[in-house]
């Protein structure tokens, strides 16, 4: 199967799951008007969702760095899918905190492997990986009309409706598996690296990712109840600004990966973060429409560097590739989800622009952390390395994996004990 038709597919099924990621913010609203939910009844089922995903997400990393477990991408999207599904049946607030969690659970499960998995179809490439991105942020875009097309016509009753995505991409993932499965045994991935961890690098690097996770998962909870606060009461008006939100960090995504084509990852991760700055300030303080604008500046900016913290995460710790997709693809996305309720609680005590001014802080943050990061592969200034000139394979461009933009398919697979075969 070319690289091409594998990352498409995997992209589709990045949608399917990522699409119950934006489903439960999508759902806020209507918990506050069928319900009648207050801010921080409705943070704490996004909280639920966030905080089971958060404790398994780094579990799933390390368990696929011991094992292969292709067989979690099919059946987390299910459990994904089916967690939603049954969210609207009970009235009972906390059978909608389980049902939201088990989402949650198989949410989880899905995006150790699925980086694992994208990134020997990807071959290592920044832009490959951009695309695969993408399929997450287009499933986060597509939540809120597919949730407001559905509830909005029978209640939440029907949630049951919103399981499709999730057996689609069940399946969708199956023809690329095979293909990955087929190339293993032929032998094309049978190679291990010799690396070395920097996992100083790895820690500031989770931390940046932390805070941007802060200002998404914040304004993906409140943004919906915000723009009907601020541009008239209707349903529509929210549903709105939460599908410019997502569907801002599809082009993000996209435009990160050629941008690191042409320059390193870390680069433009840093100047990403510091524009979005600018661009949450207007979210929060930007009069009328001009809300919008500035809510898809800010989606785009902080989508920019998504997959290339998650490739610069897996390079920074080669030999627990799992492991660090778990970490900055799972766990430090999912505590965002941990600081909702404070903003929910903040916003009943005054206003939900008091509660989101904070937010501004975040991005600074992140570009505070990257300011210090090396891209791996490029010498530390003062080394040996580097006082010479940088190594044969440097001065000539890198080696052919690095100059592809990461690694080959073989040197993608961490190596593992012979007691535990892939």
């Amino acid at each position: 199967m070319s690289k091409n038709r594998s990352i498409t597919l995997l992209s589709v099924g990045h949608a399917c799951v990522d699409v119950y990621q934006g489903a439960v913010a999508s759902l806020v609203p209507f918990f506050v008007s069928e319900r009648a939910y207050s801010y921080a009844a409705v943070s704490g089922i996004v909280l639920a969702a966030s905080l089971l995903s958060s404790v398994a997400q780094p579990v799933f990393g390390v368990l696929t760095d011991r094992w292969a477990m292709p067989w979690l991408l099919p059946l987390s999207t299910l459990v994904g899918g089916l967690g939603i599904a049954l969210s609207g049946l009970s009235g009972s607030y906390g059978l909608t905190l389980v049902f939201v969690a088990v989402s949650g659970l198989g949410v989880a499960a899905y995006h150790p492997e699925s980086a694992r998995v994208a990134r020997r179809a990807s071959g290592g490439s920044h832009s490959a990986m951009g695309w695969f991105s993408l399929g997450g942020n287009l499933g986060f875009a597509l939540a809120p009309l597919m949730v407001t097309a559905v509830v909005s016509t029978g209640g939440l009753r029907l949630t049951p409706l919103l399981v499709v995505p999730a057996l689609v991409g069940s399946v969708v993932c199956l023809p690329v598996l095979r293909s990955l499965e087929r190339r293993r045994a032929a032998g094309s991935a049978t190679a291990a690296v010799a690396a070395r961890d920097d996992r100083p690098s790895f820690v500031r690097l989770s931390l940046a990712v932390v805070c941007r996770s802060i200002v998404f998962i914040g304004l993906s909870t409140f943004i919906s109840l915000y723009a009907r606060e601020r541009n008239g009461s209707s349903t529509e008006a929210g549903t709105a600004a939460l599908f410019v939100l997502y569907a801002g960090g599809a082009v993000g995504s996209v435009l990160g990966g050629r941008l690191a084509d042409r320059w390193d990852r870390v680069t433009v991760s840093r100047w990403s973060y510091l524009a979005t700055v600018g661009s949450v300030t207007g979210v929060v303080f930007a009069p009328g429409p001009a809300l919008y604008l500035f809510v898809a500046l800010t989606s785009a900016g902080l989508y920019v560097p998504f997959s290339l913290q998650v490739t610069l995460g897996q390079d920074y710790l080669p030999t627990r590739i799992g492991t660090a997709g778990g970490i900055t693809l799972g766990l430090t996305v999912s505590i965002g989800g941990l600081v909702s309720p404070l903003i929910g609680s903040v916003a009943d005590a005054t206003s939900l622009r008091t509660a989101l001014t904070p937010l501004i802080l975040m991005p600074a943050l992140s570009w505070w952390f990257f300011r210090t990061l090396p891209e791996p592969g490029v010498p530390r200034p003062g080394s040996a390395a580097h006082r010479n000139g940088g190594t044969a394979e440097h001065r000539n461009g890198g080696t052919a994996a690095h100059r592809n933009g990461g690694d080959t398919d073989g040197a993608l697979a961490p190596a593992r004990s012979d007691s535990n075969p892939r």
